[in-house]
């Protein structure tokens, strides 16, 4: 991870949301934008990952709100908003990378509940982010999200239904939303990390050699990039890339 310096900070004063932030990419871009400045609210399922995170946000001079909070559990996440208004007045980056990979295998063999699990997870949770948290988006000089997506999005491979549907959906969803949101000074998109190291990848490529694919912190700055107030493209899916 290429650090800043304190006059090179892109990310400086603005207040950041990242879901899944405990762990692999979601825990990356938390540390790179703590590193660029930002306010970092960390949002996750664990609290020992979280505390992680804050060490780690605080190593490189940062600051963190974190912020416990099980996605599935969809009915806690609509007070967010209000709750972050109180104390931020507003939010300038929403990063939406909390998934779940679900079953692997024939959908003809998936068990309803996880079936439904993947999409109340990968699909409605981010739906009800985006609700309570447009307010504040529009409250930003220059509102962003950013919607981690994957190449299963589109690919339709085999064995990995429940998941591609979710990111085939997911994507579908943001660029409606970005297609609304056109005429404001919010803009949304979608990253594809690619093949990147981490437990969700072994997971479906127990085969692989993990180390033959790059670490989240190395595909870190196409985040910052759609994360700054230069940022004017809206309504696009683009690949994850090597920083400097």
């Amino acid at each position: 991870m290429t650090m800043s310096t304190p006059e090179t900070k892109r990310l400086a004063g603005r207040i950041a949301l990242v879901t899944g932030a405990s762990r692999g990419i979601g825990a990356a871009v938390a540390r790179r934008f703590a590193a660029e400045g930002a306010h970092v609210i960390a949002v996750a399922r664990t609290v020992g990952g979280l505390e992680e995170l804050d060490d780690a946000v605080k190593a490189v001079g940062g600051a963190a709100t974190l912020v416990p909070l099980d996605l599935r559990d969809l009915d806690r996440i609509d007070p967010l908003g209000p709750q972050l208004h109180a104390r931020f007045g507003r939010v300038d980056v929403f990063v939406a990378n909390a998934a779940i990979l679900g079953t692997v295998g024939p959908l003809s063999h998936h068990d309803a509940k996880f079936w439904e699990e993947v999409f109340r997870v990968n699909v409605s949770a981010n739906w009800r982010l985006l609700r309570t948290l447009e307010p504040l988006l529009r409250l930003s000089d220059a509102g962003r999200a950013i919607f981690v997506s994957s190449a299963a999005a589109h690919s339709a491979r085999a064995y990995l239904g429940a998941y591609a549907s979710s990111k085939a959906a997911l994507e579908a969803m943001a660029r409606s939303w970005a297609a609304e949101l056109a005429n404001t000074k919010i803009r949304v998109n979608i990253v594809d990390p690619g093949a990147t190291r981490t437990a969700m990848r072994a997971s479906f490529m127990p085969g692989e050699d993990p180390m033959s694919l790059p670490a989240p912190d190395e595909m870190t700055g196409i985040y910052v990039d759609l994360a700054s107030a230069d940022w004017t493209r809206t309504g696009e899916t683009l690949k994850a890339y090597r920083a400097a």
